[in-house]
């Protein structure tokens, strides 16, 4: 893949996350020669705008195993069972792969990236990178710069994320249950097992051991697995919650060496990819409506605890940094250690 203009696949391209990439392709001016949206038969013939021009959406079908044929770069958003079926086949073409799901990110020769945290780890040998879960990669995007100061002990997290987190058909659904409460009629459920409108729910518990649901699995492996800490002791409670858009989390974090909530504000501010929105003063923090768009992590609510410990209040756009920036960085941090070519 000796090119400086790529031939770019996006596999479920009329996602929310698969949007996204198009879009973030297109505002970051990626070098893309020639874009491939793919979706299921449902969103065939379907058009996205990229480069001032409609691009048709192509369908996936089984069956068509020559699809990615030509193709340099191929960027994932589609749930695991759907990556499982179509990644194997983009890698075999002989595509770059940088794929969102699941389905990859534990795999011992799969790199899990974020680039400001462990861009390193990228080389041209790999030929498919995963993208962390959206939750963890606004963690870790925190975490790696307090542990590089003062060394992590232990991490609790609380989230409180966004519906959008699910995909376009929970976001549907909590604009409908909105609707239809206001309206006073029944809050049908679908996507949710319980009611998303007006309330916060948890997801079941799949581990029955430590009680600990998917979503919270995934965040402590991911988190250890990026920072390279195979023992770090990680807590993690995963709440959904009626915002359409950008995932909030209270962080608690210990570390061997003290830190002061100014020392902290400090580090952090320094770091590449994070904005310190932080007065008390003023009464400054973020939300999620704040940072819809923004492409920064965002921490604010900087404290200490009696014991040494760190509060934080971690917002970013699940979409962007948490989803389809950080897959289009990856791609960007290759080009450029490999002098604008993939190869």
């Amino acid at each position: 893949m000796g090119k400086t203009a790529l031939s770019v696949g996006v596999i479920g391209a009329t996602g929310l996350v698969g949007q996204e990439m198009v879009e973030i392709l297109d505002e970051r001016r990626f070098p893309v020669a020639s874009l491939h949206p793919f979706a299921s038969e449902h969103s065939a013939g379907a058009t996205l705008s990229f480069q001032n021009k409609d691009v048709s959406v192509k369908a996936l079908r089984i069956g068509e195993k020559d699809v990615f044929a030509g193709l340099d770069l191929v960027l994932g958003a589609t749930d695991s069972k759907l990556a499982r079926a179509w990644v194997p086949l983009a890698v075999s073409a002989g595509c770059l792969v940088i794929d969102n799901s699941s389905a990859f990110r534990m795999e011992a020769d799969v790199p899990l990236v974020i680039p400001e945290v462990n861009g390193h780890l990228l080389s041209s040998r790999h030929h498919l990178i995963a993208n962390p879960n959206c939750s963890t990669a606004q963690l870790v995007m925190v975490l790696k710069p307090l542990h590089d100061a003062a060394i992590l002990r232990r991490v609790s997290v609380t989230t409180f994320q966004s519906v959008s987190g699910t995909g376009k058909a929970a976001v549907d659904e909590l604009m409908y249950q909105t609707q239809a409460i206001l309206s006073f009629k029944e809050a049908k459920r679908e996507v949710y097992q319980q009611q998303i409108a007006f309330n916060c729910i948890v997801d079941w518990p799949c581990d029955p051991i430590t009680g600990d649901s998917e979503e919270e699995t995934k965040i402590i492996a991911e988190t250890r697995k990026i920072l390279d800490i195979a023992q770090l002791p990680v807590f993690a409670t995963t709440v959904r919650v009626p915002v359409l858009r950008s995932h909030a989390e209270s962080v608690h974090i210990e570390t061997e060496k003290r830190l002061s909530a100014n020392e902290a504000r400090a580090i952090l501010a320094a770091a590449p990819g994070i904005t310190v929105y932080d007065d008390p003063k003023r009464k400054i923090y973020p939300t999620p409506l704040d940072v819809v768009g923004q492409d920064n992590v965002y921490v604010g609510r900087v404290r200490e605890d009696h014991a040494g410990g760190i509060y934080l209040w971690v917002v970013a756009d699940n979409l962007r940094k948490g989803a389809a920036l950080n897959a289009v960085q990856i791609a960007e941090y290759l080009l450029k250690g490999s002098n604008g070519r993939l190869s």
